[in-house]
């Protein structure tokens, strides 16, 4: 299966990911080649048109695309396709199976996830959008933030308030999710310019007045926030398995660059001093891509996942972190240089520190699930 990918992704090289991050552009030819092949639906459900297979083979697949040397700019490009949906997979009826899942495998639809708020952040359950139930139709209001692949979906799965929260018993109450259409003319779409994955976008979304039909929201009203919670143990697994790729991708060109850079007569990948940070990468790094697969193992066995998920996240973006920093070092000054492409796997390996959650708040999680310390936030 990995070898199978990673043929696709022989087709999309160097140069194409260095054009991408230098001009941008959503990279529409490397998602139709992965849709053309049925990796989009690699882990939805058979009958409408996916492989069937779990998040496992969902990561390992992730993971040889951001090795690939695509990074994150070809990881995020599909990443919204494995995970996003699953709260459709899990909660949705027959017929919004049928009809929101074949035309996103296909790769004749693209989805974002429209989760995040600017006042709210990681505090989810007190997010300010609110839709407002007028027959059968919601009418949407709000504002969301770090959007991605807005510019370019056809669709968003959308967490909204229907309910105030002071009319509630718990702040996660009251919260619903709807997948639905990106209707650009009530919703403005505003890129921001930010530091790396130039080819695939993020935005702010400012709702004003969307009408979304009843038959897109996703289950029960009010038990969107609970629905919510089966995309996101896939999504830290899935940017952990990226995580690894990235940093595996900078060890190799870390690696072969100490064997053929020649200074003092000798290749610098004789000195120890080269030798050892790499080989702490390759330590750390496998180390992590472990635990993200024993991540993925519970969560396919139906298995408590939320601790595990969060520490393959948590490692696997520091080790990456750190690979991709010994990768610049180890070319010295030629690092800084675009075409040896490390400085574009640095810029791009803050993205899985940052996201979907904080390491600050990964480590918060374990405390507090795991080691019994009582609730920091």
């Amino acid at each position: 299966m990995q070898e199978a990918v990673a043929r696709i992704c022989r087709r999309f090289d160097d140069a194409y990911w260095l054009q991408k991050d230098r001009e941008g552009g959503f990279p529409a030819d490397f998602h139709q080649a992965l849709a053309a092949d049925g990796w989009l639906g690699i882990a939805m459900p058979a009958e409408y048109g996916g492989a069937g297979l779990g998040i496992t083979e969902a990561a390992l697949m992730m993971e040889t695309i951001a090795r690939s040397g695509a990074g994150m700019s070809g990881a995020s490009a599909v990443h919204m396709n494995i995970f996003g949906l699953n709260p459709v997979v899990v909660f949705g009826s027959e017929a919004q199976k049928r009809r929101f899942l074949p035309p996103l495998i296909a790769g004749r639809e693209r989805a974002c996830f429209a989760v995040t708020e600017p006042n709210t952040g990681l505090d989810t359950t007190h997010l300010r959008t609110r839709a407002e139930r007028r027959g059968d139709r919601y009418v949407t209001n709000g504002q969301k933030v770090w959007i991605s692949t807005a510019q370019v979906a056809e669709k968003m799965l959308i967490l909204a308030r229907t309910t105030p929260i002071e009319q509630v018993r718990k702040p996660a109450e009251g919260l619903s999710l709807f997948y639905t259409s990106l209707d650009r003319t009530r919703v403005e779409v505003r890129e921001i310019e930010k530091m790396g994955r130039k080819a695939v976008d993020s935005n702010q979304l400012f709702i004003d007045g969307l009408e979304v039909p009843v038959e897109d929201r996703i289950g029960e009203e009010g038990r969107g926030f609970q629905m919510i919670l089966h995309g996101l143990n896939p999504e830290r697994i899935l940017i952990a398995a990226e995580a690894v790729g990235l940093g595996f991708a900078a060890l190799d060109r870390a690696t072969e660059y100490a064997k053929e850079r020649v200074v003092f007569g000798r290749p610098i990948g004789q000195n120890q001093a080269i030798q050892h940070p790499l080989a702490e990468n390759w330590c750390e790094l496998s180390a992590a891509r472990l635990m993200m697969l024993n991540a993925a193992w519970h969560y396919d066995a139906g298995k408590p996942t939320g601790p595990l998920a969060n520490a393959a996240k948590y490692l696997a973006a520091e080790a990456g972190f750190r690979a991709c920093q010994t990768a610049m070092m180890t070319h010295g000054g030629f690092g800084y240089a675009k075409e040896y492409h490390v400085e574009r796997y640095l810029r791009e390996i803050m993205i899985p520190r940052l996201t979907p959650v904080s390491p600050q708040l990964a480590l918060c999680h374990i405390a507090e699930k795991v080691l019994g310390l009582p609730k920091s936030y």
